[in-house]
């Protein structure tokens, strides 16, 4: 019989899944129309080889979790959880080279072309329970074959600031204005800073280390919950 850790694995790695599928979709798109199909965080466009041997490493991971179900081995997913957990603490880089999550219900409705000028069309949408925010993208370049700092660096000079929706006031560089976190998705945030600064980690070291967890908001969202809470954050990491 299949454990609560077995469950959230399986129910996370279908996640994914669905996340590889809608990337190589959208593999097919040209430049333009991929940065604008999803609320992506900051990260490298992933190449088609990448796509297909993540799914295929995914696909191996969901047999063994279930080969392991079968047996009656309840300490395999946990171990699993576990690792996922460290290698977001302590194994995680400041790098943009990952395939981040992409959900069918934040798809947006963009005209779509081809990379061999086809002809245009239109995306299919899921429609989704909140109104994504729109915006003019600039057109952007593939990625520089060099250093992933080069590429991050060429990429956020070749964004134009964008203007925030709340209070009419201007959003950081590359940070588009988004729909409020619903309360669960702030306190988790919240949870996870205080017990961040407690183990040691520096408070500019947070907002990617929450983002890239499982089930977290967008880095720009998780940026802006930490501002807001701050003291927050500090009174709960001291244990007030």
């Amino acid at each position: 019989m299949a454990t609560p850790a077995d469950q959230r694995l399986l129910e996370l790695l279908d996640k994914w899944l669905e996340s590889l599928e809608l990337h190589i979709k959208y593999s097919t798109l040209d430049d333009d129309s991929y940065w604008k199909i999803q609320p992506w965080v900051e990260h490298q466009r992933p190449n088609g080889w990448i796509l297909d041997l993540a799914k295929q490493k995914t696909l191996a991971l969901k047999r063994s979790i279930e080969e392991r179900v079968a047996m009656g081995d309840s300490k395999f997913a946990d171990a699993l959880e576990l690792t996922i957990f460290l290698a977001n603490l302590v194994g995680s880089e400041h790098i943009e080279r990952f395939i981040p999550l992409a959900e069918p219900r934040n798809e947006r409705a963009v005209e779509l072309q081809a990379p061999d000028d086809a002809p245009t069309i239109a995306a299919a949408v899921v429609s989704g329970t909140r109104e994504m925010p729109k915006f003019a993208a600039t057109k952007r370049s593939p990625p520089p074959s060099g250093t992933a700092q080069v590429a991050r660096t060429e990429r956020r000079e070749s964004r134009a600031p964008r203007t925030a929706a709340k209070h009419g006031s201007t959003a950081e560089p590359g940070e588009a204005a988004r729909a409020e976190p619903a309360d669960a998705a702030r306190e988790q945030v919240i949870a996870d800073a205080a017990r961040l600064v407690q183990w040691g980690r520096k408070w500019y070291e947070l907002p990617e280390l929450i983002a890239r967890m499982a089930d977290r908001p967008p880095l720009p969202v998780v940026r802006r919950i930490l501002k807001e809470n701050k003291s927050a954050i500090d009174r709960r990491a001291e244990g007030e």
